[in-house]
């Protein structure tokens, strides 16, 4: 009732302006663009299957290759955040990320082993930069948004995920087919190259944004944004000590509960992501530019779902429930909708087996509120840390869904295996929150701070 009342009197407190909207909106754009950065290696797949003869295990390592150095990269990400605030360290995250994606454009003019291996190269480093993209976006959500609507920002910069797919698969679809897998390569790099700089003129912390009214600032701090997160002045001395604080934070059974959920929702991502168009091209014999424009369906569902969850959650939390009620609830009903998938192998007709994905991927839209957790647990003196943890256990999914799933085909000829994989991880999700996280409150340090 306590947390109801604080709520009810944030929200009565007149905004004079709304300049974390503008923010999210930002974040929303360049996190689309991150993951059409993504998808780019699954819609080019098929074609640079052919073009260079590779295997169903060969593709499903391509595949992994932006997921080792992205989950490598995830501590060391975050700690840049901490120590040099979000705008810098995502600027520069952009740019090299857009290079790199550029410059795998250019490995069109190579040849047999030189070219492969080059194209891992490139998706390896490709990885490393984006590694504090998500963290950043879990940072500045905490700067700019109160408690109490950190569930639909968090559900918005993720569902970006989702519009990627929606808007750029079926561009990318078309480029591959007009002019060559490479084509996607340079045209995501320029954009993401040409985002950055617009990155750097509209990024500001709470207090320091040229547009923000005193009466938001005040409504952010009533409603419990850390608005000191992300000043004018960073503090290059950290109060953590990084590799105590990392032991502390894996020690809680709470984040330990969260970032192995997250594991399992993403998961489900990386089959999107990755073998999700050669499933429509091989198991269903479906055309690449036809899978481009059909993989945009179950996207647009997870787009939509993605926001509902977050709505609902916020809904919630406004009702005065919980935030251990108003996130779980989301997650777990997600999660039995994503488990639907497993039906597809008992399905002949093609329209079917799309509306049964496209539930599968609502479910999982409604569900990935991971992050907001993560904005609503973390300690304010390692956000950043705390974002990177959970990143790492996430996207190691990254690693481990493209090789297993390369693996299931190649040995059975089928994606029915596969698909049995995925749904598992669905459920795994759903007894990771309802049995091992259990309460969901912010974590305060103890035992890993500098003295």
């Amino acid at each position: 009732m306590e947390q109801a009342q604080s709520i009810g009197a944030a929200a009565a407190t007149k905004l004079g302006s709304r300049t974390r909207w503008g923010i999210l909106a930002i974040l929303f754009i360049i996190t689309t663009i991150n993951y059409a950065d993504r998808a780019t290696i699954s819609i080019a797949g098929p074609e640079m299957k052919k073009v260079f003869g590779l295997s169903a295990v060969e593709m499903g390592f391509i595949f992994s290759a932006f997921a080792w150095s992205y989950v490598l990269a995830q501590l060391p990400g975050g700690w840049l955040l901490d120590r040099f605030g979000s705008k810098i360290t995502y600027f520069f995250s952009i740019f090299l990320w857009s290079v790199f994606t550029m410059m795998t454009g250019m490995v069109g003019f190579m040849a047999g082993g030189a070219a492969v291996a080059m194209l891992f190269a490139l998706r390896l480093i490709v990885g490393a930069a984006e590694a504090p993209s998500f963290p950043g976006n879990s940072r500045i959500t905490s700067a700019w948004f109160p408690s109490h609507e950190r569930g639909l920002a968090a559900a918005i910069f993720n569902s970006a995920q989702y519009f990627a797919t929606v808007l750029f698969a079926p561009i990318m679809g078309y480029l591959v087919h007009s002019y060559g897998w490479q084509s996607v390569f340079f045209v995501m790099g320029g954009l993401g190259i040409i985002m950055a700089f617009v990155w750097l003129k509209t990024i500001y912390g709470p207090k320091d944004h040229p547009t923000v009214s005193a009466s938001e600032l005040k409504y952010l701090q009533e409603g419990g944004a850390l608005v000191d997160l992300d000043g004018a002045r960073v503090d290059t001395k950290s109060d953590v000590n990084t590799l105590a604080c990392i032991k502390e934070l894996l020690s809680n059974r709470m984040l330990l509960g969260v970032y192995i959920g997250q594991y399992c929702i993403t998961t489900l991502t990386y089959f999107f992501l990755t073998w999700f168009p050669v499933y429509l091209v091989q198991e269903r014999h479906m055309t690449i530019l036809k899978a481009g424009f059909v993989a945009s369906l179950p996207a647009i569902a997870g787009f939509l779902g993605g926001i509902i969850g977050g709505w609902i959650s916020d809904r919630l939390a406004k009702a005065g429930y919980s935030l251990s009620v108003s996130r779980k609830v989301p997650i777990v009903i997600g999660m039995l909708m994503s488990m639907s998938m497993i039906a597809c192998n008992y399905i002949e007709a093609d329209t079917l087996v799309v509306a049964v994905m496209s539930l599968a991927f609502f479910g999982k839209g409604v569900g990935a509120l991971g992050w907001a957790v993560v904005s609503d647990t973390s300690p304010k003196e390692a956000g950043g840390l705390s974002g990177g943890l959970f990143n790492t256990f996430g996207n190691t999914a990254g690693i481990t869904t493209p090789i297993v799933i390369g693996y299931i085909v190649q040995g059975t000829g089928s994606f029915a295996g596969a698909l049995v994989y995925v749904g598992a991880n669905a459920a795994l999700a759903i007894f990771c929150y309802l049995v091992i996280v259990g309460d969901i409150k912010r974590v305060s340090l103890v035992k890993s701070l500098n003295k």
